[in-house]
């Protein structure tokens, strides 16, 4: 394979391209079986189903339903639905379409260092970003995969025309569509991208992000200014934060994330001598900034010894990007969001590394190209592999059923994969029992047995059953958000003809305000006007869920 360019990037695709671009694809492909049934988290995904399909019926985010980000993954998902359908495959293939973009926009900022160090940086990020939520089709990796290209885009050529700026900021303003938050992030790349700034550069830029962002505008005519400055602003800053941070740094000796020690019941193992995986949380969490600043400043000091090579202007913007993204990581310092930052600047290490090795090290041979991925592999094969190496082993392993991991739950040819096969027998039970009988457009709230506690919820119901209607906006529960005295959810609550209640995160338990009561009034409203119609499983004594019919429905 060859080595670096030194002029301007402006490589085609060759024949050795294509086999490095069939190797990482083969990568991204062989867990694929596994991860289309895989276990999927019941908040998240759940919520990644119900929105766009509520969004289809008419709803509007932050007004008729709580959603902390922008619109613009909601639209694009429910866009998807009405063509193929609500299904859960439909939205793990947009999620992988998500994950591709990442990992392809890593190998073609790290191509003109060579074939072989894009190889390993494209699966560096597909190790880190792949495992910690599985396909699951979030907004931040569909917002990160449209800023990586926005700013390849922008500063992939040494002297960018202005179409290409233009769409440029078409594509960072469909991030922003996504993720608002990833302003500064978006900014700083794009910014470093038009350096030295002329208005040939910036105007076709603003342009494209203008056009990018208008349909937040829409959005904002839609709900209304008001809502939209509190539920993409106010909740997510301000009410949500104290409920979902976690210490910095974290523990070493233990894991703070609930999720994360839910996920560490299920024992994988890993032959090579590795820190605990707390402690791999601690190093993770050093090496998130570190890495970032890393790669930017290499970027910019690249810049500096030569600014005409197009390749170093790329990773000066490549670098600022991961620079803008840190607050992701530290606002709740867990794997999840350490991978969703660290799946680019930790993944371009090895491009940093090449930049700083001697230039009589010839460009193409294997000690440059060695010593240049040696950082990564070890980061990822040694300090972090838990959270890394190993879950992707294991996914590629249930594709060919080995310890395959996530139990159906299902209704009328609809499914979702569970955690946990009793919750989930106990969860088709239910189905089973609510399918019979409820009526379509009667109301349904999915909450906790204990309205006090709101941390999580199994969001997924919603998707089972698309007859009934959502009698929430907390579709998405969060602590010191559904359960404030001021939320309405005991009206809500109030609302419903039937009750999902789950003990499933009975017992979370984090160190935050996640733990602090709330408001009882949904509890009262819950023993005023319901009758319980059914208990299903059995949880150390308790039923994994109840079910509750409003008193005065007429029974069927």
């Amino acid at each position: 394979m060859s080595g670096p360019e030194r002029g301007p990037q402006r490589w085609r695709l060759a024949p050795a391209d294509l086999v490095s671009l069939g190797l990482v694809a083969l990568a991204l492909a062989l867990p694929l079986r596994g991860l289309l049934r895989y276990q999927g988290p019941p908040m998240e995904e759940g919520f990644m189903l119900a929105f766009p399909q509520e969004v289809l019926r008419g709803a509007v985010p932050n007004r008729d339903f709580l959603h902390l980000y922008g619109p613009g993954s909601l639209w694009v998902l429910a866009a998807v639905y009405k063509v193929v359908g609500v299904s859960l495959a439909a939205e793990r293939w947009v999620g992988l379409a998500q994950h591709a973009g990442i990992v392809f926009g890593v190998w073609a900022v790290a191509r003109p260092w060579g074939r072989r160090t894009a190889t390993v940086a494209a699966l560096a990020s597909l190790v880190i970003v792949v495992p910690p939520i599985g396909l699951t089709a979030l907004a931040w990796n569909g917002a990160v995969a449209l800023a990586l290209w926005a700013v390849i885009a922008a500063a992939g050529r040494s002297d960018p025309s202005p179409r290409r700026l233009a769409l440029a900021g078409l594509l960072g303003g469909l991030a922003l569509l996504y993720r608002p938050d990833l302003v500064v992030a978006v900014g700083l790349g794009l910014g470093a991208s038009v350096l030295p700034l002329t208005n040939g550069r910036w105007r076709p830029l603003v342009s494209g992000l203008i056009l990018g962002g208008s349909p937040l505008l829409v959005h904002v005519l839609m709900a209304g200014p008001g809502v939209v400055f509190q539920g993409m602003f106010m909740e997510p800053v301000f009410r949500l934060r104290p409920g979902r941070s976690l210490p910095v740094p974290p523990s070493w000796n233990e894991l703070d994330g609930f999720l994360q020690k839910a996920a560490g019941l299920r024992t994988l193992g890993w032959a090579l001598p590795a820190p605990s995986s707390a402690q791999q949380v601690v190093l993770w969490f050093v090496l998130v900034p570190v890495s970032a600043l890393f790669v930017a400043a290499v970027g910019i000091w690249s810049c500096r010894q030569d600014p005409t090579v197009g390749r170093a202007r790329l990773l000066r913007a490549v670098g600022l990007l991961g620079v803008g993204m840190l607050t992701q990581a530290m606002q709740r310092p867990d794997t999840a969001h350490f991978a969703w930052v660290s799946c680019i600047p930790l993944a371009l290490v090895p491009v940093a590394v090449h930049e700083l090795l001697p230039r009589r090290w010839p460009p193409g041979s294997w000690r440059r190209f060695a010593v240049a991925v040696s950082p990564v592999v070890v980061v990822i094969g040694g300090l972090i592999p838990h959270y890394t190496v190993r879950t992707y082993v294991d996914l590629v392993g249930q594709s060919f059923g080995r310890n395959v991991f996530g139990y159906p739950v299902s209704h009328r040819g609809r499914n979702f994969y569970y955690g946990s096969a009793d919750a989930a027998a106990a969860a088709n039970q239910l189905a089973a029992d609510l399918g019979e009988w409820s009526q379509p457009g009667e109301r349904l709230l999915v909450g906790p047995v204990d309205f006090r506690f709101t941390p999580y919820s199994d969001a997924f119901f919603y998707f089972l059953f698309p007859d009934l209607v959502p009698a929430t906006r907390y579709i998405e529960m969060d602590p010191g958000i559904a359960n404030r005295d001021d939320s309405g959810l005991a009206d809500e609550v109030a609302s419903a003809d039937w009750l999902i209640l789950s003990n499933v995160w009975s017992n979370w338990d984090e160190p935050n305000a996640s733990r602090q009561p709330g408001s009882d009034a949904p509890n009262q409203v819950v023993r005023d006007r319901f009758c319980l119609a059914g208990s299903y499983g059995d949880r150390d004594g308790r039923p994994w869920f109840e079910l509750y019919r409003r008193c005065d429905l007429p029974t069927r």
